[in-house]
């Protein structure tokens, strides 16, 4: 693993962080300016390994919960679990990983809920991976238009035919396979990116400044709408969806868990009141 690579890029995931972070404390002032909100800053450290790890966490008036953490994480992955990682038998469990995680969960039910992450892992190889999808809970095709073309446009810049290649390992990957339906309405999925470092964190910037611009634009244009008490009961149920897949099926959260992380950090994605019926 080259230390080098390593620090410029959990560099530019702490650049990204902040970035995510004003433009979301922008936005919850602009909505409330009298009632001024921002992240709670939370470091940590691994139980097992070394690591550097940060959450932020920011409960609003437009963002009812929204996690924007970063990690840097080096250790061993116990040997029941090194067959799920690439590369990790060979390495004899030895990993080091970085990465930016963000879920938003939304007080208004017009405003969909988000998800992003993006990292950096070397076991016997190294490799970039990433995405992001949308969970509206009333769909719109405006929003939906909108969130795949500028997705599309990011990812033509670094080959054409990664938008259609890692939209479909998206449609695929965020599917509750138990209730046979999708989480949302996709958005891209990547992993293994491991044949040009150069290329691909370029790639890998491109995904998380996309969503920025995205994700803002989508917020604002939905915030100020109104909504009801049967809506919002709505959202609670919808979000039992995302509970069961993040719980279930998420390789992220069961990647934390496996080495040892912050079970608050890791558990961050879940939204802060659900229902089942």
């Amino acid at each position: 693993m080259n230390n080098k690579n390593f620090i410029e890029v959990s560099s530019w995931f702490k650049f990204l962080q902040n970035e995510i972070c004003q433009e979301f404390i922008k936005i919850e002032n602009e909505f409330s300016p009298n009632d001024k909100k921002g992240f709670i800053h939370k470091k940590w450290q691994p139980t097992t390994g070394n690591g550097n790890c940060e959450m932020r966490i920011m409960h609003g008036n437009v963002f009812e919960k929204v996690g924007v953490n970063i990690s840097n994480i080096s250790g061993v992955i116990s040997e029941e679990f090194r067959n799920k990682i690439k590369g990790a038998e060979e390495s004899n469990g030895k990993f080091i990983a970085t990465g930016i995680s963000l879920v938003a969960h939304m007080n208004s039910p017009l405003v969909p809920a988000v998800h992003m992450n993006t990292r950096f892992l070397s076991t016997s190889t190294t490799w970039f991976g990433g995405g992001m999808d949308l969970t509206p809970i009333y769909y719109s095709e405006k929003d939906a238009k909108y969130f795949h073309k500028k997705i599309k446009e990011s990812c033509d810049q670094h080959n054409k035919n990664y938008y259609e290649k890692f939209k479909k390992i998206a449609d695929e990957y965020f599917f509750l396979n138990h209730r046979n339906e999708p989480r949302g309405i996709g958005g891209i999925f990547y992993e293994y990116l491991d044949d040009d470092y150069e290329g691909n964190l370029s790639f890998t910037k491109s995904v998380g400044l996309t969503f920025l611009e995205i994700y803002k634009k989508i917020v604002r244009d939905n915030m100020h709408r109104k909504w009801t008490s049967y809506q919002k009961r709505y959202q609670a149920i919808k979000r039992g969806r995302y509970v069961e897949f993040n719980l279930l099926q998420d390789k992220g959260t069961k990647f934390g868990l496996m080495t040892n992380g912050n079970v608050d950090a890791i558990l961050m994605s879940m939204p802060p009141t659900v229902e089942w019926v």
